[in-house]
């Protein structure tokens, strides 16, 4: 019996290093990027059988004129959180030419900060010159850019960037929608996280507008487990509907809500799928 126990064993861990995927990403984002990947990824793709290193590359409200800036100046403003095995570490005024050599990053993401993300003449002619600045600096060859879709305000949000949007949130939200469309085309993107129509998603279920904790940034537990989900199903090609990995302060209900929300996104990325 031990013996046919410990040949299952083996032929599960064999089964999971040949079908687990194993990615690394790095995030080069602001305080959005760190709801969406920091808290939740790991255990979903860990969930799954999969392995996933994060690295996100943070600067509190950090648009992309100064990432690029940043990068231009080689300027040491950033806060590099590295998620490796479930453990977190913090490294403190860290360059974006460091992280490129940190590891063979197989995935590099940007996103607008969010005051900014519907106004597609903020991205110009940032996000373009930041991809070159990638690939020139990468020690991947085969890198591939990723878009990071964020979110529009909770519509009682009290952040002064909501007046660029008429403080309405779907206003926003297909402000936001358009632009991406817009900057993934021009800049030949072909890979998305649509975060922002997720969290719309789940604004129809019987959750409501609750999926912002201060009107912009993500509940701590379902907003930014919504966001990782998106993030997830985008990056390791897997429905994650039935991901067994729930912390414990989400419910369940608030996880079916969640996963099915970041499901549709993906699926239908560019409209409002109701979660019922």
């Amino acid at each position: 019996m031990k013996k046919i126990v410990l040949l299952l064993v083996a032929l599960c861990i064999t089964f999971s290093i040949a079908y687990g995927k194993q990615i690394k990403l790095l995030t080069i984002g602001n305080s959005f990027s760190d709801d969406a990947v920091e808290h939740y990824l790991y255990g979903l793709a860990e969930a799954s059988g999969d392995t996933i290193i994060i690295g996100n590359m943070v600067i509190g409200g950090c648009p992309l004129e100064k990432h690029y800036n940043n990068s231009v100046s080689n300027a040491a403003n950033y806060s590099y959180r590295k998620i490796v095995a479930g453990e977190k570490t913090v490294t403190l005024n860290f360059r974006l030419e460091e992280v490129m050599k940190d590891e063979p990053w197989d995935y590099i993401s940007f996103q607008q900060a969010s005051p900014l993300s519907g106004q597609y003449n903020t991205y110009t002619p940032y996000l373009t010159e930041l991809i070159k600045y990638v690939r020139q600096h990468t020690i991947n060859p085969n890198v591939e850019i990723i878009f990071h879709i964020t979110w529009a305000y909770a519509q009682n949000s009290t952040h002064e960037g909501f007046a660029n949007y008429g403080k309405d949130q779907l206003s926003m939200y297909n402000a936001i929608l358009s632009t991406a469309k817009k900057a993934l085309e021009d800049n030949n993107i072909r890979i998305f996280v649509p975060a922002g129509t997720a969290i719309q998603n789940g604004r129809t279920s019987s959750l409501g507008d609750t999926f912002c904790r201060d009107g912009y940034h993500l509940e701590l537990n379902y907003g930014r487990y919504t966001a990782s989900c998106t993030w997830y199903e985008t990056l390791f090609n897997k429905s994650v509907v039935g991901n067994t990995y729930i912390p414990p302060k989400i419910t369940p209900e608030q996880a079916r809500i969640a996963q099915l929300a970041a499901h549709h996104a993906v699926k239908e990325p560019w409209k409002i799928t109701p979660i019922e």
